[in-house]
Formats: structure tokens, C-alpha cells, sequence
């Protein structure tokens, strides 16, 4: 028995040659993406803008802003927290950011170990 493919299956190695050029470009596409996405930067705060976090697209930290206003020797751990809650706000960023470039080349196809 004979199994049929649906048209624009199969169709040797033309097909496989178109695939393969489709491949690359998308991989070009992704490395140049991946380039300016790492060039990027984000600001975040949290503590209604007591602490103020810049980071850049490889989720390395800029600068770290904090007001006078939250310095409280006797109250470290409420800091601690207002700067955990930056940080994590800023990666979140940018990996959501990064995300969406790269389903935008992709057409959200999951490709294993990209993010």
C-alpha cells in the first residue's frame, strides 16, 4: 500500500533544498536578533521608585538606584526585599522582550535551548 502526502510533502530534494535555505535565513535572523536584544536596555522599580534597576538584554545589571528614603538601619530586610523585587522585575523583562522577538522569527515553533 501506497501512502500519500498531502501536496507540498515529500517532493525530494528541491523541497529539502528550499527547507534547508528557509533554515539558515532563519537562523541568520535569530543571531542578528539575538545581537541587538543583548544591546538593549531596561530600567525597572519597585518601592513606588525607591529602588531602580537598569539592566541590559544578557540580564547583566547596569545600575542599581536606591532613595535615601528606604535606608533604614534598623529595617535591612525591607530593603533586601525592594531590591530582590527590582532585580527579578528587570529579568522578567527581558526575557519576556526576548521571548516575543524570537516568536516573531520562529512563528512560535519551540526550538530547544534558544531561551
Amino acid at each position: 500500500m501506497k501512502a500519500r502526502l498531502p501536496k507540498g510533502m515529500g517532493g525530494g530534494p528541491q523541497n529539502m533544498q528550499s527547507m534547508l535555505k528557509q533554515a539558515q535565513k532563519m537562523q541568520e535572523e535569530m543571531e542578528k536578533t539575538q545581537a541587538e536584544l543583548e544591546e538593549k536596555e531596561y530600567e525597572t522599580q519597585a518601592g513606588g521608585g525607591a529602588v531602580k534597576v537598569k539592566i541590559n538584554g544578557k540580564k547583566e545589571i547596569i545600575s542599581l538606584e536606591i532613595s535615601p528614603d528606604i535606608v533604614d538601619p534598623d529595617d535591612i530586610e525591607t530593603l533586601s526585599d525592594v531590591i530582590v523585587a527590582a532585580v527579578n522585575d528587570a529579568i522578567k523583562k527581558v526575557e519576556t522582550s526576548n521571548a516575543e522577538a524570537m516568536n516573531k522569527i520562529t512563528g512560535n515553533l519551540s526550538v530547544p535551548g534558544l531561551f
